[in-house]
Formats: C-alpha cells, structure tokens, sequence
C-alpha cells in the first residue's frame, strides 16, 4: 500500500517525522543544536567531496 506520510518523512529528511509537540522548550533547544551540528557535519561533508572532484577533474584535464 501507498502510505502518504511516509512519501512525506522522506522529502522532509531524517528528522523531519519527529513529533515536536511532545518536546519541552529545553528539549527543543537541545534538538536545534544537534540539528545544528549536523548541518556543519553535512556541509563539512560537501566542502570534502567538492574538492576530492576537483582534484580529480584537474588530473583528468
């Protein structure tokens, strides 16, 4: 069967099916900062990534 929900966790991303409403104000501070973290970690990630392709790109020129 076709679940709508799940099609819509997807396309949000790892914590977009998190159920907010349950979390207290401190909680979701602490929730803001790991997903704060993890932005750096992604983007430290992409910043790696682009340079190992162009390295590679300026090898194969």
């Amino acid at each position: 069967m076709f679940d709508e929900e799940d099609v819509h966790r997807k396309k949000a991303g790892a914590g977009g099916g998190r159920n907010l409403e349950s979390l207290s104000v401190d909680e979701l501070g602490a929730y803001i900062l790991s997903l704060r973290a993890e932005i750096v970690r992604v983007e430290e990630e992409i910043t790696r990534k682009k340079a190992a392709l162009g390295a590679a790109e300026s090898f194969f020129k």
